[in-house]
C-alpha cells in the first residue's frame, strides 16, 4: 500500500515543521495532533474514508465544514472546542500553501472558513457570606486543615489559578514587610502579588509549623503531600 500525500504532509507538519521550524510546544503540536485524530476518525465514521485513502484531493471546505459541524452536534462540543479544531486545520493549510502550491484554492477556501462567536458567559462569584463559609470548613485543629486554610486563603487573597497556587515553592513567599507572593503562570510568565495582613499571619504560623524558615528548604514545595511531593489540591477547592 503506497503512502498518501496526506500521511506524508501531516506527518512532516507535526513531527518536523511544528516542533524543528516552529518551535510549537509540546501542548500546542498535542492539540493539533489530537485535531486530526479526530478529523480521521469523523472520515472514517461519517464518510467511510479509511486512513490509507485520505489524500490532500478530499480534503475540502465541505468535508471541513462538515467536521466542524460534526464536532458541535454529535460530540457536544462547545463553540470553543469547535473554533480550537479550525485554528488546528487552519495552520495546517498555510503550511500546505507553500508545499502544495497546486491545491492553492481548495486550501484558501478552508481559509475562508469563519470562526464561530462564542456568547458571553456570566461571571460567577461568592458573596461575602459564601466565601466565610468556605474558609470555615477546614479543621484548624488538624496540620491538614491548617494547610488547607492557606491554599484555600491565599486562592481568595490573590485571585490565581489552582496549578499556580500548587506550583508554589517556599523562596515565592515573602513574608517581611511588604509581603508579597510570585505567582508563575502559562508561559512561565511571572508576576508579584501583594498579601494582606491576615494572609500573612497564617502564613507565618504555616512556616514556623512546618519550620520552612530554613535556607536550605526554599527550593522545597510550600504545600506537600504525604510523600513530601507537590501537594495536588484539585480536589480541595
Amino acid at each position: 500500500m503506497k503512502p498518501t500525500d496526506f500521511s506524508y504532509w501531516l506527518t512532516t507538519y507535526l513531527a518536523k515543521y511544528l516542533p524543528a521550524e516552529v518551535g510549537a510546544s509540546s501542548n500546542t503540536i498535542k492539540s493539533y495532533r489530537d485535531t486530526f485524530s479526530l478529523f480521521i476518525r469523523f472520515c472514517r465514521q461519517v464518510y467511510n474514508l479509511k486512513p490509507e485513502k485520505i489524500t490532500l484531493a478530499k480534503i475540502d471546505k465541505t468535508i471541513i465544514e462538515s467536521f466542524l459541524k460534526w464536532i458541535q452536534e454529535t460530540r457536544c462540543c462547545s463553540v470553543s472546542t469547535r473554533n480550537q479544531r479550525l485554528a488546528a486545520i487552519h495552520a495546517f493549510c498555510k503550511f500546505l500553501q507553500y508545499e502544495q502550491p497546486e491545491l492553492l484554492f481548495p486550501l484558501q477556501e478552508i481559509l475562508t472558513i469563519p470562526f464561530k462567536k462564542a456568547g458571553n458567559s456570566v461571571i460567577s462569584y461568592l458573596s461575602i457570606k459564601e466565601i466565610k463559609l468556605l474558609l470555615e470548613q477546614p479543621d484548624r485543629h488538624t496540620a491538614q486543615g491548617r494547610r488547607d486554610l492557606i491554599l484555600l486563603g491565599l486562592l481568595y487573597d490573590t485571585g490565581a489559578r489552582v496549578q499556580e497556587i500548587a506550583d508554589l515553592k517556599v523562596r515565592d513567599i515573602r513574608l517581611d514587610s511588604p509581603a508579597t507572593v510570585k505567582l508563575t503562570g502559562k508561559g512561565n510568565k511571572t508576576r508579584i502579588v501583594p498579601l494582606m495582613k491576615p494572609m500573612v499571619n497564617l502564613l507565618v504560623h504555616y512556616f514556623d509549623e512546618k519550620k520552612l524558615n530554613r535556607p536550605q528548604l526554599k527550593e522545597q514545595p510550600l504545600f506537600k503531600n504525604r510523600s513530601s511531593g507537590k501537594c495536588n489540591i484539585i480536589g480541595i477547592v
